[in-house]
C-alpha cells in the first residue's frame, strides 16, 4: 500500500503542486487547508507523514507541531515543515519540537520528494539487530532507538539519534557535513548545510558535558571523539 502523506497548506495552488508531485511519485495524498482540519483528519486516520506549513489562518504551524510531538499516538509521526518563513529562530524551533525535515519557499517539488522518500525511508525497519553500544555512561541502543546517559533516558529526536548512532559507531573518523546529510537525512542536498549544524548543537546540550566528545573539525564536519579509558 502506498504512503499517505497529509499536505497541511493554506494557498491551494501550492498544496495542488505539492500533490501533483506526490501523486506522480506514487504517494496518496490528502490535502487540509486549516489546523483544526488537519488535526482532526490525523486522529481520524493517521497519515504515513505530515507535510505542515507554519502559516495558516487558525493556528501556527509550530503550534500543530508541539501538540503532535507531545501526544503519544503521534509523537514519532514524522513532520515535514514547509514554509516561507525560513528565518533562523524558526528553523531552530521547529527542529527542537521534532520536526523531521525543514524546507522554506520557493522550494524544488523534485527536491520536496526526495526529502519526503528520505524521511519515510528512515522510518522503515531498522534491519538485524545490533547489540547497544556502551561507552563509559553512555548507552546507545539501535534495536529500541533509546540513549541512556548515566543510565537516565536522553530524549532525542529521530535525526538526533540517527547522528548520534551514526558519529558514534564512526568514532575517530571525520564525518563531512555532506555525508551526514546522505547517511543521517538520507539525500545528497547541494545547499547550505546549517541544518546539520543545528541537530549537532542540539544533540550536544542534551548530551551535557559528553557533547565535547561531539568534536568539530573546522572546514569538514564532526568527529565522535575516541575516548580514553580515564575519560570514560
Amino acid at each position: 500500500m502506498a504512503n499517505r502523506i497529509l499536505i497541511v497548506e493554506d494557498e491551494k495552488d501550492i498544496a495542488e503542486l505539492i500533490g501533483f508531485h506526490l501523486s506522480r511519485a506514487g504517494f496518496h495524498t490528502d490535502v487540509c487547508h486549516q489546523a483544526f482540519t488537519a488535526l482532526e483528519s490525523i486522529r481520524k486516520s493517521r497519515p504515513s507523514l505530515v507535510i505542515l506549513d507554519l502559516m495558516l489562518p487558525d493556528m501556527d504551524g509550530i503550534e500543530i507541531c508541539k501538540r503532535l510531538k507531545l501526544q503519544e499516538a503521534t509523537q514519532d509521526l514524522p513532520v515535514l515543515i514547509l514554509t516561507a518563513r525560513s528565518g533562523e529562530r524558526d528553523r531552530i524551533l521547529g527542529l527542537e519540537l521534532g520536526a523531521d525535515d525543514y524546507v522554506s519557499k520557493p522550494f524544488s517539488p523534485r527536491e520536496l520528494v526526495l526529502r519526503v522518500r528520505a524521511i519515510l525511508r528512515r522510518m522503515e525497519g531498522r534491519g538485524p539487530s545490533r547489540a547497544p553500544l556502551v561507552l563509559g555512561p553512555l548507552t546507545i541502543d539501535s534495536d529500541s532507538h533509546r540513549v541512556y546517559l548515566h543510565n537516565q533516558a536522553v530524549d532525542l529526536t529521530l535525526i538526533e539519534f540517527k547522528l548520534l548512532e551514526y558519529l558514534s559507531r564512526q568514532r575517530g573518523k571525520v564525518a563531512r557535513r555532506e555525508d551526514l546529510l546522505s547517511e543521517v537525512w538520507g539525500y545528497r542536498y547541494e545547499g547550505g548545510t546549517r541544518t546539520v549544524d543545528t541537530h549537532i548543537q542540539r544533540l550536544r546540550n542534551k548530551l551535557g558535558t559528553l557533547g565535547e566528545w561531539i568534536e568539530t573539525v573546522r572546514g569538514v564536519g564532526y568527529r565522535f571523539r575516541e575516548a580514553e579509558s580515564e575519560d570514560i
